[in-house]
């Protein structure tokens, strides 16, 4: 039974080996293959992790398996270094996503977005023009607004107003609603010039499919609303991964004291392991 936990260390290190197999390949294959800018962003941060994960799960078969426990006594360090982190992220996450939900709009099948809604440390990021100017290009490559007009083609206002758009769909394809213009198509609207509004996004607005409202405080409040769903969906996942990780510092502390006993064994006896 001593023995079931270095044995154990080793089967899930070994499955968390060959983990880091396809993800560290899906780094490769981003930075070599990836179409657009924000795509290839991607591609050095997956490449870290897959080679991180293959290096941690090495050091931890051999150190189990091979009974090497300096190595072992490395991976466990490690290993709880990523337990704190883990923690932190996962905390922070909940934290910085508090605050901030989609306004109902009387009559209407969307939300529309404010950026005041959301927590300060999100709109500092959105706010910073480099930041700003990065994810605007990726919104446009992603052609999140071009999608939305090939599918509403020829749609009334009526309908328009009943379409269920999402958080990016409403703050940066449209104008918002209290901006009173005329209804041309999805991504086309007119100005009336006898409505005065101080909604700084009726004047950002621009008709061309480059622009249109990506310069808006409301597409950057939909990015924030789909920031905070899925960062919260990464926290639950952290979760359950922070318990996974506990379970297998708990077996890796146990495949430590193994190996201790088998070096203190091996120097009062002469045993060789």
């Amino acid at each position: 039974m001593a023995r079931c936990s270095n044995n154990l260390v080793g089967i899930l290190n070994f499955l968390v080996f060959l983990l880091s197999i396809p993800i560290l390949a899906g780094g490769i294959w981003l930075s070599q293959k990836g179409s657009t800018e924000c795509e290839r962003f991607l591609d050095k941060p997956v490449i870290a992790l897959g080679v991180f994960l293959m290096v941690v799960a090495i050091a931890g078969l051999v150190g189990s398996c091979c009974r090497v426990t300096w190595l072992l006594w490395v991976y466990l360090f490690v290993m709880f270094l990523l337990i704190l982190l883990v923690f932190c992220i996962t905390v922070f996450a909940f934290v910085v996503t508090n605050k901030g939900a989609g306004e109902t709009v009387s009559e209407r099948g969307y939300k529309e977005y404010r950026l005041g809604d959301y927590s300060n440390w999100l709109q500092k990021r959105v706010n910073d023009g480099n930041n700003w100017n990065k994810i605007r290009s990726c919104l446009v490559e992603s052609k999140v607004c071009t999608k939305l007009e090939a599918k509403l083609v020829d749609v009334s206002l009526t309908n328009f107003y009943n379409e269920h758009l999402t958080a990016l769909q409403s703050g940066c394809c449209k104008p918002s609603d209290k901006c009173g213009f005329e209804y041309r198509s999805a991504t086309e609207w007119i100005k009336n010039a006898t409505v005065t509004n101080t909604n700084p996004d009726c004047q950002s607005w621009d008709n061309a499919k480059d622009k249109l409202c990506f310069d808006c405080q409301s597409c950057k409040a939909g990015l924030l609303d789909n920031i905070k769903s899925a960062w919260k969906k990464v926290a639950v996942v952290n979760i359950v991964f922070l318990v996974f990780l506990i379970i297998v510092y708990s077996v890796g502390c146990c495949a430590f004291r193994n190996n201790k006993r088998d070096d203190s064994y091996g120097r009062t006896s002469g045993y060789k392991p």
